[in-house]
């Protein structure tokens, strides 16, 4: 569509108090005009003008889901609970040398199937990672590729060349270098400790080869030993000599935070923050606690993913980074009004309607029209009850 016109927009206007603390979140209904994927105007509703009719549902930034395999699902088809884990990491990898060949002859679809899904949860865009390896040698990444061009109007993503066996652990060194020069977005990475047997010849590799393409990097860091940390400061000490990568560096999971002290956490978030490399958490709970609030304390740049949503490391993702937001508030305390509806951000990689003090930040005229419609009240509401999503909007285009 060039243009559309809705009308009974449910938005956020402000905060309403009782002394200093927020105790509900004010909205009103809207007219919101959409012209070449853009918010063009926002207006004083009128509800007998000839528009698409919003029917009072919220809107709220499109979600975004940073972290996911897109590449690689048994969803869409039959279910299929994982295999026992033997062997670790490594022997993930020889079964994932063993199912490949026969997950690439469904790939595309696959990854239409789980889009579809994450649409229909409210997100617009991914990050995704795809791998690189011998096994699939660019396959993988041609196959999702084609699944994104058929999906170029309604949904938005980057992609990650993923060495997910090892930049040397299986030669994927020379497959990387192919990568890079295709359309991609990021240089990836996975515990290079444990699978190439050492830190400093695979971070070098990786920032390497993404200064010489002008890529970003997302690497996995699942360690959570002295290996993890060093890895981090390795990372760390490599993006501040290569500031070109600031802002454009990410670790993804990076368990190692929540296994180490306070004072510890506190003083990577300070180092992180400094150098700008953000942190892709899925929010792990039981006995992983990340300190997600230390890093929104210090700064740093925090985004969310379903990672797997089912396939043979695990059928946990329900395709909602809304419940990941509701998961974070939850584990944090994040109960009152406004901290509710802050951890909206978490959903939508850090747009909110509102700022800390309730003056209305979003949306304004020049916004991308990515747009989730839920059945709630406010932001509050949508994360703590994990609000139906009714319709989406990407770059204007109606979705659903």
């Amino acid at each position: 569509m060039n243009s559309i016109r809705l009308k009974n927009v449910r938005l956020e206007t402000g905060f309403d108090y009782e002394g200093d603390e927020v105790i509900a979140t004010k909205t009103d209904l809207f007219c919101v005009d959409i012209e070449d994927g853009k918010i063009r105007k926002v207006s004083p509703n009128n509800p007998a003008a000839q528009a698409v009719d919003a029917k009072g549902y919220l809107m709220l930034p499109a979600f975004k889901d940073m972290h996911i395999h897109l590449d690689k699902t048994f969803y869409g088809g039959p279910w299929q609970a994982i295999r026992k884990r033997q062997g670790g990491v490594k022997g993930m990898i020889a079964l994932e040398q063993q199912i490949l060949p026969e997950m690439l002859k469904t790939s595309t679809e696959r990854a239409e199937k789980m889009i579809d899904l994450l649409q229909s949860c409210g997100s617009a865009f991914a990050r995704s990672h795809v791998n690189i390896e011998p096994t699939s040698g660019l396959n993988s990444l041609k196959n999702l590729q084609q699944a994104l061009e058929n999906k170029k109007n309604t949904f938005g993503a980057e992609l990650v060349a993923f060495p997910q066996h090892g930049v040397y652990y299986t030669d994927s060194a020379p497959l990387m270098k192919e990568a890079a020069q295709m359309d991609i977005d990021y240089i990836g990475g996975v515990d290079p400790y444990t699978l190439d047997g050492q830190i400093e010849k695979t971070i070098d590799f990786t920032v390497q080869l993404a200064v010489d393409h002008n890529k970003g990097i997302d690497i996995h860091l699942h360690e959570t030993g002295d290996s993890g940390l060093q890895t981090m400061n390795y990372l760390i000490d490599k993006v501040n000599e290569n500031p070109v990568l600031k802002g454009k560096t990410f670790i993804s999971h990076c368990f190692v935070l929540g296994r180490i002290d306070q004072a510890k956490q506190e003083e990577m978030a300070e180092k992180l923050s400094a150098a700008q490399v953000g942190i892709i958490s899925t929010i792990p709970f039981g006995r992983l606690i990340m300190p997600i609030p230390t890093l929104y304390k210090h700064g740093v740049t925090v985004g969310t993913g379903n990672d797997s949503i089912m396939d043979h490391w695990n059928t946990w993702g329900s395709g909602s980074v809304l419940e990941k937001a509701k998961l974070m508030a939850q584990l944090y305390g994040y109960g009152t009004e406004h901290a509710l509806s802050r951890s909206l951000k978490l959903a939508t990689y850090n747009v909110l309607p509102l700022d800390d003090e309730g003056n209305q930040q979003w949306p304004k005229p020049g916004d991308q029209a990515d747009l989730a419609f839920l059945d709630a009240s406010c932001s509050a509401e949508a994360v703590s009850r994990l609000s139906p999503v009714k319709s989406l909007i990407y770059q204007g285009n109606l979705v659903f």
